[in-house]
């Protein structure tokens, strides 16, 4: 093999400018009351201070008890909804973007079908970052160390296509990281950059965790800066206040409930 020429030669100058992010394998089948922590010790054996371990959520939910029996994944998507976004019809059915009991707007409120026994779903955590704080004390109780970690779930998105995981809980981070006052390298303030630092993580994550690779947890070193020695605020942070949500409805429904208001103002006049 030939030698990478010079030029080629990545250049590192900064430790904080590195990012390594690896998925153990040897995790098994995680079954309702398994304590996670545990099962992944095997796995996790070479952690430090300061990285960041991220959960896929579905094995939290296994451990936790939330595969339910149910021939009808619709009416168990209706269960877990708190409020209808939009519903779009689709060769295969109706498509429906909730809001769900933990404040995330997902499709079909994030209740899976996927890898789980026939005749069940798996619904998500009832209390992602409390799952989130259970298991980094958990960690700290066996391997020594203070990591941060992150439980991720896969999430569409406004204006674009494909799916990405995002942080659903958090412990032990900073999941925003608000630049807001600064300056950019040419000396600008800062106005409104706020980093959904969690998100990022999560996504990053799944780059090596994949969906069908038998690795749902991963390991992200070089994000030392922004694992905290407290708890932190959680996920939850991250879900964005009704008052502030110009996008509350899909087109479809905020017309029809124009429409129904504008004729319900002509009716009363």
């Amino acid at each position: 093999m030939s030698p990478v020429p010079p030029s080629a030669e990545p250049v590192v100058s900064d430790p904080e400018a590195q990012l390594r992010i690896w998925a153990p394998s040897g995790i098994g089948e995680v079954c309702d009351g398994d304590d996670l922590a545990e099962v992944l010790a095997t796995v996790l054996t070479d952690l430090v201070d300061g990285d960041v371990l991220v959960v896929t959520s579905k094995i939290v939910s296994k451990a936790e008890g939330r595969m339910i029996a149910a021939a009808d994944r619709e009416q168990a998507i209706t269960d877990e909804t708190v409020r209808v976004v939009a519903t779009r019809e689709h060769p295969g059915g109706v498509l429906r973007i909730v809001e769900n009991r933990l404040g995330l707007v997902m499709a079909a409120a994030g209740v899976d079908a996927s890898n789980t026994p026939d005749g069940t779903v798996l619904l998500l955590p009832v209390d992602p970052d409390a799952s989130a704080r259970r298991l980094r004390a958990a960690v700290r109780g066996i391997h020594g160390v203070s990591v941060a970690v992150v439980v991720s779930d896969t999430s569409g998105r406004a204006w674009r296509n494909g799916l990405t995981d995002i942080a659903i809980g958090a412990a032990g981070l900073a999941v925003l990281d608000d630049l807001r006052g600064g300056t950019d390298s040419h000396g600008r303030e800062l106005t409104v950059t706020v980093t959904a630092v969690a998100d990022e993580i999560a996504a990053a994550a799944e780059l090596v965790k994949g969906k069908a690779t038998g690795r749902p947890v991963a390991i992200v070193r070089g994000l030392a800066k922004h694992v905290l020695d407290d708890d932190g605020p959680g996920a939850r942070v991250l879900v964005r206040d009704p008052d502030q949500d110009m996008f509350r409805e899909g087109s479809a429904e905020a017309y029809a409930r124009g429409w129904a208001d504008g004729r319900g103002a002509v009716a009363a006049d």
